[in-house]
């Protein structure tokens, strides 16, 4: 029996900050939807993307008929899986995956604590053509208090454990608001994660703000690949499409 080719894909994670650039200043979802196809990534990591608006709709021009999920994977990403976080009056946003291959399954899991923050993890079974393991792929935004990340963290794990079987490949991308750097050794002890950037460089990227980064918030760990391997995104047009720079990796497995 021959061996299985190994497989390579790139993916990438940005916050979109609801669609608006830093301060909210611009509406800049048609820029960074060219922004987000030049990266060429097969799967799409979103945070912090804007389900419905009911009052945008009517006050901000050219803004979309559609889901900004939806907007986003347009005719690229074929499918794509939503999971509503935050409701208010007007809209929802929350986390999405936009992807190049089939998502066979999808779940919202609440992380929310104490009724503060809401929050999700985006948890996607994926289907990569001639192989029998799926991918497994987990959107990320965590709570701004530091407490209420510790527990998120406790909870990731507890989802990986339970719902990702031990030999798949996993990817874990997103906003991790960790500034204090405590996600690395907690998830590499409890789930076996490793984060790329950490891995090839010795340190995650900085990424916020992203009109001059200091501090590492976004993050993309992975377990099971054959290999990983940052990619280099250039600061412009990043800079002006959200408050958060955009990571991306090229993954094997």
């Amino acid at each position: 029996m021959q061996p299985t080719a190994d497989i390579s894909f790139r993916v990438l994670t940005v916050n979109t900050h609801k669609g608006f650039a830093f301060l909210n200043r611009k509406f800049v979802l048609h820029e960074l939807r060219d922004a987000v196809r030049v990266v060429g990534a097969d799967v799409v990591f979103l945070q912090e993307v804007q389900g419905e608006h009911h009052l945008h709709s009517t006050r901000i021009g050219r803004w979309p008929e559609v889901p900004h999920y939806e907007f986003l994977a347009d005719e690229i990403w074929p499918d794509f899986a939503y999971g509503r976080n935050a409701v208010y009056p007007h809209g929802d946003h929350g986390n999405a995956v936009l992807s190049k291959f089939p998502i066979v399954a999808y779940e919202n899991r609440d992380v929310s604590i104490d009724g503060h923050e809401t929050r999700g993890l985006l948890h996607c079974t994926l289907r990569i053509p001639g192989r029998d393991t799926a991918l497994h792929a987990i959107c990320v935004h965590l709570g701004l208090k530091e407490s209420h990340r510790l527990r998120q963290l406790d909870l990731l794990g507890e989802v990986i454990r339970t719902h990702v079987p031990v030999d798949a490949p996993l990817l874990v991308a997103g906003d991790f608001n960790d500034w204090r750097r405590r996600a690395h050794a907690t998830l590499e002890r409890s789930t076996g994660l490793r984060e790329v950037f950490v891995h090839a460089t010795g340190r995650a990227a900085k990424t916020f703000p992203a009109h001059l980064p200091m501090l590492e918030l976004d993050r993309i760990y992975v377990r099971n690949t054959k290999g990983d391997t940052p990619v280099p995104l250039p600061r412009d047009p990043w800079s002006r499409l959200s408050d958060h720079a955009p990571l991306a990796a090229e993954i094997r497995v």
